[in-house]
């Protein structure tokens, strides 16, 4: 291995198929994602890189356990195509995507498993500004299973960019007054940059679980679940808090609580950012996925900007962001994307300055979280269904005659019907066997209504189907 004295190749085998997922590669470690595997990866991404013009690739890691061996292995390979890897050492996965702007290289990957259990590990590549997803990312399985794959010497050299992050940041975004804020990290990466960052910022910081450990002892890192953010609520109850702030396991999505415990969900926080970045973008597109908020394309209009709704998935957001040149986007997820005063990708550490930039404006923050629109609506509801099942179970619905009282029927990515009173979606995940389902609707009894003639015509759909409304 070129680079790292004493590493050792292993023997070539063929990576397994199911790694490669729609916006990253993904697996159990030791299992069906290797370092044997990640080196391989590496080997293919390297070629793709050269193919593309790149010549230096950023590399850095979330705090998962395997995450040093896996950095390593990952260098290996892209190194003996020839194309140079600048190591940054253990950041948030937005501080990697800085960094490719930050250093020039516009080529980066984050090893990192987001929000998964401690036993997974995963990849995140962009080149040449590009986020690989698709058929970009079964076309590197393919380039190690024909040996499609160039050879060179590249070097390895270590940067660490998490000053110059953090002072990009400081530079631009300010606080209106000083604030107390419960920061929960979850025990993810983000706990080695956010406290510093956000005491910078003028914050006075109740930390939850700052310390990085890929064990992750105290809670999932996964803000978009509520019981994930219950000791965010409790922090609040118990000190003199305003606000509370949470990150996924990489840094990359943000949740937010009020002081009396609501959580706004990040298709409400898109809704705040919204209406501030088109004070100064006026007549700007904002992009969102299918699962966000029927409140929220009217909220952009009245804003004066221009709602457009496009399929879930971080890469596939991202790319329809650079198409439009829209100054933001959003997912349900907690993926949060501002092009305008930054680069474009989404970074929950900076989506958090950007929300108290707003809110240090007003004497009562969560009064202004709380005036946002709402509605009656349920969390992200999934159906797990055997490999290819879930595609083939939307089909069938969308075959299916109008619901009743059904005023639209968008089919962008699963279908979504808009009634008057509320909508209802069923999707198929693109990461795993799964049917995603949302509802919203005006009032209880307009959503269980709108969720009854989902449950009809996913039964006459797919009949013995497991319902869990």
């Amino acid at each position: 291995m070129r680079g790292f004295p004493g590493y050792e190749t292993l023997t070539m085998h063929i990576p397994a198929p199911e790694i490669f997922k729609a916006y990253d590669i993904r697996g159990i470690v030791d299992k069906s994602l290797t370092t044997e595997t990640v080196e391989q990866i590496g080997q293919a991404l390297g070629s793709e890189a050269l193919k593309r013009g790149q010549k230096t690739i950023v590399i850095g890691r979330d705090g998962r356990l395997s995450g040093p061996d896996f950095a390593k292995a990952l260098a290996a390979g892209i190194t003996s195509t020839g194309i140079d890897v600048i190591d940054i050492g253990m950041v948030a996965t937005p501080i990697t995507y800085f960094a490719a702007w930050h250093l020039n290289t516009h080529s980066c990957v984050s090893i990192t498993g987001s929000h998964n259990p401690p036993d997974y590990n995963g990849l995140k590549m962009v080149l040449g500004g590009e986020t690989l997803y698709g058929a970009m990312i079964q076309d590197l399985r393919r380039r190690i299973v024909e040996g499609d794959l160039v050879k060179g010497a590249g070097k390895v050299s270590q940067v660490d960019v998490r000053q110059a992050y953090i002072e990009r940041i400081l530079s631009d975004v300010k606080l209106a007054r000083p604030m107390k804020i419960v920061l929960d990290c979850g025990n993810g990466v983000g706990g080695n940059t956010a406290p510093e960052l956000y005491r910078k910022l003028g914050c006075e910081l109740v930390e939850l679980f700052t310390e990085v450990d890929g064990n992750f002892p105290n809670h999932h890192p996964d803000p978009s679940k509520p019981e994930n953010l219950q000791d965010v609520i409790h922090a609040l109850k118990t000190t003199d808090a305003e606000i509370g702030i949470a990150f996924d396991g990489d840094g990359d999505r943000l949740g937010v609580v009020t002081k009396d415990g609501e959580i706004i969900y990040p298709d409400r926080q898109l809704m705040l950012f919204a209406a501030d970045v088109l004070s100064r973008v006026p007549g700007g597109e904002v992009v969102y996925d299918v699962k966000c908020t029927r409140n929220l394309a009217k909220w952009v209009r009245d804003h004066g900007g221009k709602p457009v709704m496009w399929n879930t998935g971080h890469a596939l957001i991202k790319a329809k962001l650079k198409e439009t040149n829209a100054p933001l986007a959003g997912e349900m997820s907690g993926h949060t994307f501002f092009k305008e005063r930054w680069y474009g990708f989404d970074d929950g550490l900076y989506a958090g300055t950007r929300l108290l930039e707003i809110l240090s404006r007003s004497p009562d923050a969560s009064s202004v979280l709380k005036a946002l629109p709402n509605a009656v609506c349920t969390p992200e509801l999934n159906i797990k269904m055997q490999e290819g099942e879930p595609v083939k179970l939307v089909d069938k619905l969308k075959a299916l005659p109008a619901f009743a009282g059904e005023a639209e029927r968008i089919t962008i990515d699963g279908l979504r019907v808009e009634f008057a009173d509320g909508f209802g979606l069923v999707r198929s995940s693109n990461t795993t066997p799964v049917l995603v389902l949302r509802f919203e609707a005006d009032t209880e009894a307009a959503i269980a209504r709108i969720q009854a003639e989902f449950r009809k015509a996913l039964l006459a759909a797919w009949p013995g189907l497991d319902v869990p409304f």
